[in-house]
């Protein structure tokens, strides 16, 4: 192994700081360019986003618990009450059957009644966004 003279040493410092005091990094300033067509629509969909009701309808829940079972509540509401929508939200760690999409209080009511009939636990509920 060859040990380096004070010398030598001072010259490889100085090759490596002159060296290095050239390179530059990024640059600061970005440019985005951007097609007009993008911001008409992100308009469009603010607009449509601004439409929707989500937080206006009410829904009834008529399953809380596995999957499977939530599977086999949900395709047994869609055989016995066709008019009616019906999906499966998941919510760590249980499934939720929820039915109906109804503006109103009053008609989530009354199909609340037909319902009860048929499933013991079911609840009234107006879900957040």
């Amino acid at each position: 192994m060859r040990i380096l003279t004070p010398k030598n040493i001072n010259f490889f410092v100085l090759t490596l700081f002159f060296s290095c005091s050239s390179i530059f990094g990024q640059e600061r300033n970005i440019t985005i360019r951007q097609d007009p067509k993008f911001e008409n629509l992100l308009a469009e969909k603010r607009k449509i986003n601004a439409s929707l009701t989500v937080n206006d309808s009410y829904k009834i829940q008529i399953y809380n618990g596995g999957g499977e079972i939530a599977k086999k509540t949900l395709s047994e509401f869609k055989q016995n009450f066709t008019a009616i929508d019906a999906t499966i939200v998941f919510n760590t760690p249980n499934y939720k059957v929820w039915v109906g999409n109804f503006k109103t209080r009053i008609e989530a009511e009354r199909n609340l009644i037909e319902i009860k009939k048929k499933y013991s636990n079911v609840l009234l509920i107006k879900p957040s966004r």
